[in-house]
């Protein structure tokens, strides 16, 4: 059993279509409370986060959509998530994708403060290491793991980050869209990234047992940050940015599977969440239940009957 605190993070400021603010409301209307009751957790929800919005200098962070309110955000998120990973298993219910910058960071502060390293599985179709200097589309969802791992292109204006997550302990899964600073910073770092081709090509569950096993050698604390494109679009249309070729229903509820039975994973991000854009409900309910998978669901398998 756990004790599930749940975090609203109605974050839009990152992403350049309006709609992942309601994320939070369709997370807790699809039931999310509900469902880890039922399985056994409790469940705290401490409503939604509310960020203080800086003021910038004029000409501060060019060419960057909304940089004093992601800054704000990453403030807020940061000092939440710290508390909320001391007393439970917090769960961010977003929001884009630049809301991580904040959550990993506090949780890195938790994991050091603790004595423990703090490892990152990143399910999404992109990788997010731009800095605001080299983003192209200005759009500050594209730039989290950059933060949180101490790229350059950040100071003096956001929050420098307590502690770190170290590059060689983020695995990501499903990257399939990639810009070229982007493929330049992973090659210059020891992420490990099993893009859609590496995933057709050998599956998901020996590369993620391979994470898993040095999480457990390290006793090492896991966060899972799950982005809605990760998934195909044909399975979870709710997201304003997606790309072709995504996680099939099967691999992605094997990964929570695998997660759950690993016994490893200590927070949540669901992210990118635009219910603006789903149909009748069937992304949340989605997210929903691929969290179910991770804290627990069990589906027993019975005898196909002849007749």
């Amino acid at each position: 059993m756990k004790q599930c605190i749940l975090v609203g993070a109605p974050v839009q400021s990152g992403a350049s279509q309006a709609g992942c603010v309601m994320g939070p409301a369709a997370y807790r209307t699809a039931g999310l409370g509900p469902m880890l009751e039922r399985l056994g957790h409790c469940v705290s929800d401490i409503g939604d986060v509310v960020p203080d919005i800086p003021s910038l200098p004029e000409g501060a962070l060019p060419g960057c959509r909304n940089p004093a309110e992601m800054i704000g955000w990453t403030e807020a998120l940061t000092k939440v998530a710290e508390e909320s990973a001391g007393t439970g298993f917090p769960i961010f219910m977003g929001g884009d994708h630049s809301l991580a910058a904040g959550t990993v960071s506090g949780l890195a502060r938790q994991a050091a403060r603790v004595g423990r390293p703090l490892f990152v599985l990143w399910l999404d179709a992109h990788p997010d290491l731009h800095s605001p200097d080299t983003s192209t589309s200005g759009n500050l969802h594209g730039v989290p793991v950059a933060y949180f791992t101490g790229q350059p292109g950040f100071q003096p204006y956001f929050p420098p980050p307590q502690a770190l997550v170290l590059p060689e302990n983020i695995c990501m899964m499903g990257i399939r869209s990639v810009d070229p600073a982007e493929n330049d910073r992973l090659a210059s770092l020891p992420i490990a990234v099993y893009d859609m081709r590496a995933i057709d090509e050998g599956g998901v569950l020996a590369p993620l047992t391979r994470f898993l096993d040095r999480v457990r050698a390290m006793d090492g604390l896991l966060h899972v940050s799950l982005d809605v494109d990760f998934l195909d679009p044909a399975i979870a249309p709710a997201v304003g940015t997606t790309v072709p070729g995504g996680a099939t229903f099967r691999e992605a509820h094997l990964i929570m599977e695998t997660l759950c039975d690993s016994g490893r994973v200590s927070s949540l991000d669901l992210v990118e969440l635009n219910p603006f854009l789903d149909e009748r409900g069937r992304t949340a309910q989605l997210m929903v239940d691929l969290t179910a998978s991770l804290l627990g669901h069990k589906v027993l398998d019975r005898p196909t009957r002849g007749y």
